[in-house]
C-alpha cells in the first residue's frame, strides 16, 4: 500500500467514525456549529503551544483534534445540506489553483514577495473591496497587528529599509514620552498603541513574528517565577517575606539554571 493509499484510508475511516459518532453519542448528537466553535478556537490555541514548544508528538496530537473539527463541521453542513467534506476540499482546491498562477498558470515570479503581491491583488479581483477584509475582527490585538501589516504590504504600502521603521519606533516613542510628561491619560493609550503598532512593523521586517517572540518571553519569565516561588518555599517563606535583593539573588540563578529559563 503506498503513502497516498494510506492516507485516504485514513481519512475515510475518520469520516466514518463521525458518521458513527453522530448517529449514536449523545453528546456528538447535539452539537452545533455555535457549540463547537469556542473548542475549536481553544484546539487551535493547544496546537499553537505544542508547535511554540517544539513538541512534534502534541503537534500531531492538535493537528488531529483540529482534523475531527473540520470534519464535524462539514459532517453538520452536510446535514443542512448546505455543503460537506467535498465541497470543503474543492473549495479550499480552486483557491489555491487560482491564487497560484504562477503554478498552475503563465505567471512568472521572481521570489516571495512578488508571490504575496499577486495574491492580494488576486484577492481584490475577486470581489473583496479591501485587502484588510480577511483579516478576523476577533484577533489579537498583536496578531491582528501583524496581519494587518503584512496584507498592506502584499499591495506596495511599506517601507523601503528596516532603518526607515526604527527611525519611525524612536519618532513614535519620543511622541509617547511627551504624552507622559503631559499627564494625558487617553493619548498615552493612543501613542503607546502606536509605539506597538511600530514594534509589530520593526519586528516584521526583521522576519521576527511578535505573538511568538512576546510568547517565548512569557514562558521565559513563567520559568524563572516559578524557580523563584520554589527557592522561597525552600527557605520557608512566601514571596512578600522576601526583599527585592533577596529574590533578585534567585532570580539570577533562574536565568542561569538552563536555555529554558
Amino acid at each position: 500500500m503506498n503513502n497516498r493509499t494510506k492516507q485516504l484510508k485514513a481519512f475515510d475511516r475518520l469520516l466514518t467514525i463521525m458518521d458513527e459518532l453522530r448517529a449514536q453519542c449523545p453528546w456528538d448528537k447535539k452539537q452545533t456549529m455555535q457549540t463547537l466553535r469556542h473548542l475549536t478556537i481553544e484546539e487551535t490555541y493547544e496546537l499553537g503551544d505544542a508547535i511554540l514548544d517544539n513538541d512534534l508528538e502534541e503537534v500531531k496530537k492538535e493537528l488531529g483534534d483540529l482534523l475531527l473539527h473540520i470534519v464535524f463541521y462539514a459532517k453538520i453542513g452536510a446535514e443542512t445540506k448546505n455543503f460537506d467534506i467535498a465541497d470543503v476540499a474543492n473549495e479550499i482546491c480552486e483557491k489555491l489553483i487560482n491564487r497560484h498562477p504562477h503554478i498552475y498558470g503563465d505567471v512568472i515570479v521572481e521570489n516571495e514577495d512578488e508571490v504575496k503581491q499577486n495574491w492580494e491583488n488576486i484577492k481584490l479581483k475577486e470581489g473583496k473591496k479591501s485587502v484588510l477584509e480577511g483579516v478576523p475582527n476577533s484577533l489579537p490585538a498583536l496578531v491582528k497587528a501583524n496581519r494587518i501589516q503584512e496584507k498592506v504590504a502584499g499591495v506596495g504600502f511599506d517601507w523601503e529599509k528596516p532603518e526607515q521603521v526604527f527611525e519611525k519606533l524612536k519618532e513614535e516613542l519620543a511622541e509617547f514620552q511627551e504624552e507622559i510628561q503631559a499627564g494625558n491619560q487617553d493619548r498615552m493609550e493612543a501613542e503607546y498603541g502606536d509605539v506597538l503598532f511600530s514594534m509589530v512593523n520593526y519586528a516584521r521586517f526583521l522576519d521576527i513574528n511578535p505573538e511568538n517572540a512576546l510568547e517565548r518571553t512569557n514562558k521565559k519569565f513563567i520559568g524563572r517565577f516559578q524557580y523563584l516561588e520554589e527557592k522561597a518555599k525552600g527557605l520557608d517563606k512566601s514571596l512578600k517575606e522576601m526583599t527585592l535583593a533577596e529574590m533578585d539573588v534567585f532570580w539570577e540563578e533562574a536565568k542561569s539554571v538552563g536555555s529554558s529559563r
